[in-house]
């Protein structure tokens, strides 16, 4: 029994589409086949297989086609050290170390042993600013066919499949928000003893502060042309382009569609958007907050609705009715207080909210995990401050709206940065949600303004965001043991090497620049 065998991926279904896959291969002259998987920082890893239709000699296409057929059989190798990677690239466990023998025992480790990348065949992605190039994505499993536990798409599966036992699927839309920057010259030193080398000298796509301001849009033609043409080249839903406050700051927006697919939309657009750029002289940067004087920081604001298993939405109290005009909204006349979630919302959507809404303080180590991330719930531009929610409030952490025209309600949390990985933070949605259904929990009622005193307040910082996901037994026991240790472990090493820096306002900036700035 081959490694596909092993992890249940058999049948007609699956060599029919290995086959289509080979197929796709030779007809797109497919040169260079990247098998990639995310890490713990939503950062793609891969190994590349080589396809030559100009080989030589007929052997030697067999060759190539029987390797890429054997890593859709049995995998490939990658080594584990990947799973407890910080974005500085260095490894949060001394692997070779008897005395981390128990901690490398629960992620499943030896000394430096390999994972498996095994293919899903059916994700074939044609990069359009690579010529002859694709992508193809891997689940991370171990010899025996086991699911790594570690691996953060395996935990956001997981908690669907509990969600789905429910009767509940889980639908997202991305709204996320990135900087670009032209460069004017890359740099050409390395400092080996800071590890992380610094950004490029960068100058600005357009000035800022005009929200929406076509002038500027028509300015940032050629970067606005680029963003579409790399995204829709990698089938992702583009709904809008927009140019957002901040200097050199655009948005984009996705359709949503299920969790798992948005997630892994996410992963493309932001991998996909910093190479296609960069080969055009661009600079695209996934960071909170650049560190440059006038940059405003970056949020990704999550859409999501609750749809049962045929597909129906859940989460509303409106029912969509049909005049000449078309669809229209038959909303229920307002009962009792006028704050109140079920002037909107269904007993289900009250539950998910509230749910949102207690686990907030340790849901934000998982949707915001930098350390710059912080200082955007401390008075940036239309950013969350407290865990509170509002009718159509950009101020509130969670902001509801209802849909007249899908005659549905979503919820918009608005809590997250781009540089989350995009698994975890919907993972922490659905633990978060299914808590807050499980024990009927009830919102409190909607606030008006969001920045008034005694509301209950974000963490201040990823040190206290940490501590408080530490002791969230529900988001610890849904994100498993092997995740909870690999991510704590990750994110106090790099707070460690931020408290070097302490009392030295330059270091302390030099830092955060190469740390984030120059990899993100």
């Amino acid at each position: 029994m081959n490694l596909a065998q092993r992890c249940g991926a058999q049948g007609t279904a699956h060599v029919s589409a290995c086959q289509a896959l080979l197929h796709q291969l030779q007809a797109h002259s497919i040169e260079q086949l990247r098998v990639c998987w995310a890490d713990l920082q939503g950062m793609l890893r891969s190994k590349t297989l080589v396809l030559d239709a100009n080989s030589e000699t007929q052997e030697q296409q067999v060759q190539q086609v029987q390797q890429v057929q054997q890593a859709l059989q049995n995998g490939i190798g990658m080594v584990s050290t990947l799973l407890l990677k910080d974005v500085s690239d260095r490894t949060a466990l001394a692997v070779f170390d008897p005395a981390q023998q128990e901690q490398r025992a629960l992620l499943g480790l030896g000394s430096a042993n390999n994972m498996l990348l095994l293919p899903d065949p059916g994700s074939l992605v044609h990069l359009p600013w690579a010529a002859g190039t694709a992508w193809l994505r891997a689940d991370a499993v171990w010899a025996d066919g086991s699911p790594v536990a570690s691996d953060p798409r395996h935990v956001l599966l997981r908690a669907l499949q509990t969600l789905a036992s429910r009767g509940f699927e889980l639908r997202c839309g991305l709204e996320v928000e990135f900087h670009v920057y032209r460069i004017r010259q890359e740099q050409t030193s390395i400092e080996t003893e800071a590890w992380t080398t610094e950004p490029p000298d960068l100058a600005l796509v357009h000035p800022g502060y005009s929200l929406l301001g076509d002038a500027h849009a028509d300015q940032s033609s050629d970067v606005i042309s680029l963003v579409r043409k790399t995204l829709l080249g990698l089938q992702l839903p583009l709904r809008s382009i927009e140019i957002e406050l901040g200097p050199s700051q655009f948005e984009v927006v996705l359709a949503p569609t299920d969790a798992l697919s948005a997630a892994d939309q996410m992963v493309r657009l932001r991998n996909g958007l910093r190479q296609a750029l960069r080969r055009a002289g661009l600079y695209a940067s996934f960071v909170c907050k650049p560190p440059f004087a006038g940059a405003v920081a970056s949020g990704w604001h999550l859409h999501q609705s609750l749809v049962d298993l045929h597909g129906q939405p859940v989460m509303g109290r409106m029912q969509p009715t049909m005049d000449r005009a078309g669809p229209t909204m038959d909303r229920p006349k307002p009962k009792g207080d006028a704050s109140s979630a079920r002037q909107l919302l269904s007993d289900t959507g009250a539950f998910w909210l509230a749910g949102l809404l207690a686990h907030a303080p340790g849901m934000a180590a998982l949707c915001a995990p930098s350390i710059p991330a912080y200082r955007r719930f401390q008075g940036s531009v239309m950013a969350p401050q407290a865990a509170v929610w509002g009718f159509d409030n950009r101020g509130a952490m969670l902001r509801v709206l209802g849909e007249a025209a899908q005659g549905c309600v979503r919820i918009e949390n608005r809590i997250g940065e781009p540089m989350a990985n995009p698994y975890l933070m919907m993972a922490a949605q659905v633990l978060a949600g299914l808590d807050g259904l499980q024990r009927k929990l009830q919102p409190p009622p909607a606030v008006e303004d969001p920045y008034a005193s005694g509301h209950p307040a974000l963490p201040d910082s990823l040190q206290q965001a940490l501590k408080h996901l530490a002791a969230d037994t529900v988001l610890c026991e849904g994100l498993g043991p092997a995740l909870l240790q690999a991510y704590l472990a990750v994110r106090n090493q790099e707070l460690a090497r931020q408290a070097q820096c302490a009392g030295n306002r330059e270091a302390l900036a030099a830092w955060e620049r190469r740390e984030y700035f120059a990899r993100f």
